[in-house]
Formats: structure tokens, C-alpha cells, sequence
């Protein structure tokens, strides 16, 4: 059954929004880059070709205004302005790259593009101001050719000119940087029988063109020369282009050989017919390029498809425990049966199977945190630009690997975070200079694994964060009352900035200063099952640590038993599990503690904490488990009844009329039909806080 056409420009459409927003953050790099280097050629080449193939794909998709704006945009982006006008050129790439995209989000919506005359105003400027002195003082050399014909392609020439046909001599240099010459060669070529009829052609053929550098061409046109110009220059293949009517040989042989030439024209498209094939790989309409030349080897899948796969590999680890499970009842009841070795051996072999395919599908989730990274260096020259400082960004950690998904949702706490750090963080040049330091500020960016979790820093060089200024605003806020900030120590007073509404900003600006965005970074990392850490120091810095899951696919976790519910905690949150009497509980500041080692450790029962119901008909223990929970520098203990093991459990989101207590992240199902609810330690320890001071954490 063929689909619609409705249907492929739809995916048409998908395809291209995909590929335009990474077209737009290579504009956006190749920008900051022509900003410390406006006269590098490659850069520009870069920018021409990104910008020539958003101009093509955007006209395939009927997107003609972004398609014309590409077009004019195209004009400008030569070695001659930029040597010119460096600066200025490097401005018009990054607003193209913000209009590009209020464009692209406008053709997603549906709705009519912004009209971006600021950007038609700055290509205007850039064609208009310098032309002239571009002409004078930056005239290429003429591309060295010798169009050294031969007597029948003179012949041939004469005859096109006697017809009344405009012949040009043409030189086209290849690209140094081109990697395939071969391919160049034949895209030029498509060019070259796409403005007129190709007389003669030095090199004849893709494997001469392998070592030529310079293609010489006969074209008879009727084109305009500024026209044959513009497709000459191919963007990225041809670096340079020359052009000059042919000289005629002038003698009266073309007349004699008229009838013989229009002869051999029709022979030679006779013999292009009747083979196809030859005539495909010069015919200038054929779909595909010297790019299709290269084998694909990315596939681009839907992110939905990799989510129900995933889901499966989730259901037959389910099974996987439940065959577990039968084979150890069997094991039981017919422990000298031979039939049980086969089935172990089996049992191995299925789960080492399952352990591989399960790690290949999280691999497929996984992707670098470059792929965040990439668009902070242009947020961090945006932010210190309208805040008047000198700021710098040093990335590290780019090939760390994470879920799609958990990296899709850190984007927005990172941008507030960035943001910050240029905002409130780095001091102005000239208080930098006074405090000893360079007048240049840095953010450092970094990511690093730490057991089963992501580890993100964000940290700057700047004045670090005042406590007793946070101490004083959480009181002018409302937020809390003198008392209360008095009591509280150096960490609690540092995470007074995740609070809503608080900021430590005088004024508000377009940048910052309303209140709101650390509030969202804390809120996000608690929906991630993660955690944010926040450290400072004055005069010297602050560095925000943001903790998450590699994956909420899975979770290795510890099985408990509390009033004769099963609950799991992840592994990766537990610090050491013990074992205490009901003497050594000791109460402090109506709280529960525990005396461990040196450390003086707050008791949590969770059916104090969600009035859990106990449905546990055996009598009350003497002994007791304690859990030893670290969460960032916080830890606490949590009193079970009972241990039950480690268990590698897939997790089910849990609709919110089904479970209404935030202390439950999710669940999942044991092999025997069991279900186990999902301890969620960061609101353990924020319903923890609301009850009491948190004076008695260790």
C-alpha cells in the first residue's frame, strides 16, 4: 500500500526540522568561532555550507521564505567581507542562526515566520558598505587555465557561435579540503550540463580528476555570466571560479562540418537512450549527490520505538524472575530429577542472552552530554554580553554518557545554572582585577560517571555566595524567621537558593533576578531521582553538583520489608546496612537517633512519615535492621523489619490516583506477581526536613 503524498511531505517536514536544529547549532558555533578568527576560510566554508543545504531543504519542504532569506544570506558569507568586516560578519551568523530558528519554531506551529528585518538590515549593510573596496583591495588572482582545446572541440566552439550560442571558457579550482575529488569532479560536472550544453571538459573523467586540481570546461550558454557564476560556486567543492567568453577559431571549416556535427549530436542521444544507465550519472536531476556517495550508516529511529523495546527487554526480565522462581520451586520438589540440570543450563543461558540485549538497548538510549554542552558556549557569550563581562566557558566530560530523556530534562536546570554563574557569579573586570584575579571570568562545565549515577558540575571563578546574605534576604522574604536562620548551619543556609521566589539579585534584569529558575533545577532533579549539591566559597567560587540515574529504565535495588510490605530502595543511595536494639534508639528534639560510630544519625520509620497501615500480624521485634541511606551529605537511617535481597527491577510509573504519597517514585512486579514500591529517597529526606531541623543529620 503507498502512502499519500500528505503523508511523505509530513515526514518530509520531520526530517527536516531534525536536521535544521543541528544545522542551526552549527551556525551557532561556527559564529563564536569567526568571532576569534573572522578571516579563517574553513569556518566560512562551514557557515556556506550549512547555510546552503537549510536553503535547499527548506524550498524541498515549501518553506520558500527561510529558503530566499538563506539564499541572500549566502551572498555575504565570502573570505572578502570577512576580511573586510570580521566582526560584523560574525553578528549577522549568530542572528541568522536566532532568526533560522524563530522561523523554524514558527513553521512548526504552523503560523506565519517573523518577518526578521533586522537580519535583512544587517546583509544589506555588509553587500552594500565594503563592495567596492572588497573589489579593489581584495581581487582574487585569475585561476590559472590554458584551454588548450583541441581541433575538433574548436570546430565544435565555432559551430555553437556561428548558431548564435554564447560559449564561455570556464575554470573551476577544486575545494584543497575536498576529501573525495572524484565525487567534486562529477558534482561539478551535474553542474556545468545544468547551464547549458558542455563542449569540451578537461579532466574527461572521474578517475583523471583524482589528481587535477583545476576542471577547464567549454560551456555554450545562454545563461547570464552572473547566473553561471553563482552555480559554479558550489559551497565547500569549488573555492574558485573564472570566467571569459571563448575565443573562435574563425575559419569556414565549421560551415563544411555543420551537417556532420548535428550528425554525431543525434547519434550520441540516440546512444544515450538506449542506455540509461550512462546518461544517469550526468543527468543534473538524478536525487542523489556526491554526498549519497558515502554509505549511510546512521538510522534515525523515533524515539517512541526505542521506549516500547525497552519496555519489552522490561517484561522479559519480569519473566526472567518468574522462571527463576518456578525453577527453584522444582528444584525443590525434584532436586535429583536429571531434567533440572538441563533447565538451569537453559535458565543460564536465556539470562546471559536477556543481560546482553538489555544492555544493548539502554546503549541505544545513551548518547554524549556533548550533546547539551554544545549550546552553552553561545549562552555564555550571549549572558556576559548583556552584562557588560568578560567571560570564558571550559567543557570537559563531553564524551560522558547518558539517557536521551534524563539529558532532555537537565537542559532547562542547566541553562538556569549557566546563567547564574555569568550573572551573579563572575565579578565585573575591574572588581576581578581588584581581588587579584584576571579580569577574564570562567565557567567550567563537567561530567563525569559516579557508580550508577551522572555526575554534572557547573562552577565558576567568580565571588562566591555571602551566608549571611542569604541569612538576611530568607528573612526579608519571609521565607524564615531570625530565629530560625540563627540555627541554621553553613550547607542548610547555601540551599536556601533552591527556595521559590528567592534571589540573592538586587535588581531584576532580563537575565535574572524574579526568583524563579533554581527552584525549577531542584524540582527537576527530584522528578529524575536525583539530587543537587550546592558549595561555595567566597571570593573563591561556587560549584553546583547535579546528581542523576543513568537510566529510569531499570534500577539495581535493595529489597525491605516495613509493616509487611515489600519496598526497595536503589543500591546506589545505600551506605551500609546494621543491625540495633530497642535501647540503642535515643530520642532528640522529638526525634529518633542512632549512635553510630561518631556520628550521631536521624532514625526514619516510613509509617511514621506516609501513616502507612500495618498489615504485619506477627509481634514486635527486638531487633531491628537500620538501612544506612546517603544522599549527597546527608544521611539517615531507615528502621525495616526485614532485609530480602538485591533485586534488578524495572520500574513502573505509577499514576497519581493510585499512589497519592510523593515518598513513592514508582514500582515494579517480582517474578511471583509481587508488586514493590520504589522508595523515593530525595522527598524522604524533604518531608524529613519540613518535620524538624535537620540539626540531628549527620
Amino acid at each position: 500500500m503507498s502512502r499519500t503524498p500528505e503523508d511523505r511531505g509530513g515526514e518530509l517536514r520531520a526530517l527536516f526540522f531534525e536536521t535544521a536544529s543541528e544545522l542551526l547549532q552549527s551556525l551557532n558555533e561556527a559564529g563564536l568561532e569567526l568571532e576569534s578568527r573572522p578571516a579563517d576560510e574553513e569556518v566560512i566554508r562551514r557557515v556556506r555550507r550549512a547555510v546552503h543545504t537549510l536553503k535547499g531543504d527548506s524550498a524541498a519542504c515549501g518553506f520558500h521564505k527561510l529558503s530566499e532569506l538563506a539564499h541572500e544570506l549566502e551572498d555575504v558569507l565570502t573570505p572578502q567581507v570577512a576580511q573586510a568586516r570580521g566582526a560584523d560578519l560574525a553578528e549577522l551568523v549568530l542572528t541568522a542562526a536566532d532568526s533560522f530558528g524563530a522561523m523554524l519554531a514558527a513553521y512548526q506551529r504552523k503560523a506565519e515566520p517573523p518577518a526578521v528585518e533586522a537580519l535583512h538590515a544587517m546583509i544589506r549593510r555588509l553587500l552594500e558598505a565594503p563592495a567596492s573596496a572588497m573589489q579593489e583591495d581584495f581581487a582574487p588572482p585569475q585561476l590559472p587555465a590554458q584551454f588548450a582545446w583541441t581541433e575538433y572541440e574548436q570546430l565544435m566552439i565555432s559551430e555553437a557561435v556561428h548558431r548564435g550560442e554564447t560559449v564561455y571558457n570556464v575554470a573551476l579550482r577544486i575545494d584543497p579540503n575536498s576529501l573525495m575529488r572524484a565525487a567534486a569532479f562529477q558534482l561539478i560536472r551535474n553542474v556545468l550540463h545544468g547551464s547549458g550544453t558542455l563542449i569540451a571538459l578537461r579532466p574527461e573523467d572521474n578517475l583523471a580528476a583524482a589528481t587535477v586540481e583545476i576542471v577547464e570546461a567549454a560551456l555554450a550558454s545562454s545563461q547570464p555570466e552572473e547566473r553561471i557564476l553563482q552555480r559554479c560556486r558550489i559551497p565547500s567543492i569549488v573555492s574558485d571560479v573564472r570566467l571569459e567568453h571563448a575565443a573562435t577559431a574563425g575559419t569556414p571549416e565549421h560551415e563544411l562540418l555543420g551537417d556532420l556535427l548535428e550528425a554525431q549530436a543525434a547519434k550520441s542521444v540516440a546512444d544515450g537512450a538506449a542506455t540509461p544507465e550512462s546518461g544517469a550519472a550526468i543527468n543534473p536531476t538524478t536525487p542523489g549527490s556526491a554526498a549519497t556517495a558515502v554509505a549511510e550508516s546512521t538510522l534515525r529511529v523515533d524515539a517512541t520505538r526505542i521506549d516500547a523495546v525497552m519496555n519489552l527487554v522490561g517484561e522479559l526480565i519480569i519473566g526472567k524472575s518468574m522462571l527463576n522462581r518456578t525453577l527453584a520451586e522444582f528444584d525443590q520438589k525434584h532436586a535429583r530429577d536429571p531434567l533440572r540440570a538441563k533447565l538451569a543450563d537453559a535458565m543460564a543461558f536465556q539470562a546471559r542472552i536477556l543481560d546482553e540485549l538489555h544492555k544493548c538497548v539502554l546503549k541505544i538510549r545513551m548518547v554524549p552530554v556533548e550533546q547539551l554542552f554544545r549550546r552553552f558556549p553561545r549562552v555564555v557569550r550571549d549572558v556576559a554580553k548583556q552584562c557588560g563581562k568578560d567571560v570564558a566557558l571550559e567543557l570537559s566530560g563531553q564524551n560522558t554518557d547518558l539517557d536521551k530523556g534524563i539529558l532532555d530534562a537537565l537542559a532547562e536546570p542547566l541553562m538556569h545554572l549557566v546563567r547564574n554563574s555569568v550573572d551573579h557569579g563572575i565579578e565585573p573586570a575591574d572588581e576581578r582585577l581588584t581581588a587579584g584575579k584576571p579580569a577574564r571570568g570562567t565557567v567550567y562545565l563537567n561530567a563525569y560517571h559516579q557508580g550508577t549515577q551522572v555526575v554534572i558540575e557547573v562552577r565558576d571563578d567568580g565571588r562566591g555566595i555571602d551566608p549571611a546574605q542569604l541569612r538576611a534576604r530568607a528573612v526579608e522574604k519571609g521565607i524564615l524567621k531570625p530565629e530560625e536562620a540563627k540555627r541554621l548551619t553553613h550547607q542548610e543556609t547555601l540551599n536556601l537558593i533552591f527556595e521559590s521566589g528567592f534571589s540573592t539579585a538586587s535588581e531584576v534584569t532580563e537575565v535574572s533576578g524574579r526568583g524563579i529558575g533554581m527552584d525549577v533545577v531542584r524540582t527537576v532533579l527530584n522528578r529524575l531521582k536525583g539530587t543537587v549539591h550546592v558549595s561555595s566559597q567566597r571570593g573563591r567560587g561556587t560549584t553546583i553538583q547535579l546528581r542523576a540515574p543513568l537510566t529510569l529504565a531499570s534500577i539495581q535495588t535493595l529489597l525491605f520489608r516495613v509493616g509487611g510490605r515489600l519496598f526497595a530502595v536503589p543500591l546506589s543511595s545505600v551506605v551500609e546496612i546494621t543491625r540495633i536494639t530497642d535501647p540503642e534508639i535515643h530520642r532528640i528534639d522529638q526525634r529518633e537517633v542512632l549512635r553510630l560510630r561518631d556520628q550521631i544519625l536521624t532514625l526514619v520509620r516510613l509509617d511514621h512519615l506516609s501513616r502507612l497501615r500495618s498489615i504485619d500480624t506477627q509481634p514486635v521485634r527486638k531487633k531491628h535492621f537500620v538501612i544506612v541511606i546517603g544522599a549527597v551529605e546527608k544521611r539517615f537511617g531507615l528502621l525495616v523489619d526485614s532485609l530480602v535481597g538485591e533485586e534488578e527491577l524495572v520500574i513502573k510509573a505509577l499514576p497519581a490516583e493510585i499512589v497519592s504519597s510523593d515518598l513513592v517514585s514508582g514500582a515494579s512486579i517480582l517474578g511471583d506477581g509481587t508488586v514493590v514500591l520504589i522508595l523515593n529517597v530525595p522527598a524522604v529526606l524533604s518531608r524529613l526536613s519540613r518535620a524538624n531541623p535537620l540539626g540531628a543529620i549527620a
